[in-house]
């Protein structure tokens, strides 16, 4: 298969897919939400989910199937694949709307730049919020829980997402672990992506700098050059007259 098979592909299925991480998250989100809503409605989200999870699992696998350089695929798409692996970190997998942006802009490396920058800000608050609900739906059960509330799972996941960690608030069950330590990756992301944004735009500005000097050293020179030209060709002119002076 081609890479342009798997372009056209990816291309057809962005917008339905993102349409369906939504859906996932609404569905997603509801129970915990709102624990008191009735078994019908509760089982119904269970198999809706279970079907957007169905569809996710086919998506991946035909992208695989489609790439002519697998082991690369795995490499740029490992997230995919752990997210498709392992159950209880489902909810991050609604992330993939956001994957969407990627079609947004691809002009100039300053525009591209604030595109990256925008998009990983977007993951990480999204990501946030879904964590929150994971964070809330793993700690729940747990006797010794301190997270209760989506207000106190919200709390939490910007003290993590910030690396600021109060210690207020934590998990104590694995998989409310499991999702902090992703949320914590998440956060040292986006701190790497915008200091690297900011190291690029100095570097920018010192190259701006530098070819503007370079500029007008050039221009200088010339200017030098022309000086002596004109100098030369007026000694050259006196010394024929006869007077110099002149």
């Amino acid at each position: 298969m081609s890479t342009r098979s798997t372009s056209r592909y990816e291309q057809l299925t962005r917008i339905p897919l993102m349409i369906l991480g939504l859906l996932f998250l609404v569905i997603y989100a509801w129970p915990i939400l709102d624990p008191e809503i009735s078994r019908t409605a509760r089982s119904l989200c269970t198999v809706a989910s279970g079907l957007i999870w169905a569809v996710f699992i086919a998506d991946f696998l035909i992208r695989f199937a489609l790439s002519d350089r697998r082991r690369l695929f795995l490499r740029h798409n490992w997230l995919d694949l752990v997210l498709v692996a392992l159950p209880m970190l489902r909810p991050l997998r609604a992330l993939r709307g956001v994957t969407g942006l990627r079609v947004v802009g691809r002009g100039s490396a300053p525009f591209a730049r604030r595109r990256v920058v925008a998009a990983t800000a977007v993951a990480v608050a999204a990501g946030g919020v879904v964590a929150g609900l994971a964070i809330l739906d793993a700690e729940r059960s747990s006797p010794a829980a301190n997270i209760r509330s989506y207000g106190d799972a919200l709390w939490w996941a910007i003290s993590t997402i910030t690396t600021v960690g109060y210690g207020d608030r934590y998990p104590t069950t694995v998989e409310g672990r499991l999702v902090a330590g992703a949320l914590m990756i998440a956060g040292i992301a986006l701190l790497g992506v915008l200091t690297a944004s900011i190291a690029s735009w100095f570097v920018e500005r010192i190259r701006e700098v530098d070819a503007t000097e370079q500029q007008t050293q050039a221009a200088l020179q010339a200017l030098t050059d022309e000086v002596r030209e004109l100098r030369s060709a007026l000694q050259r002119s006196g010394g024929r007259g006869g007077d110099t002076r002149a």
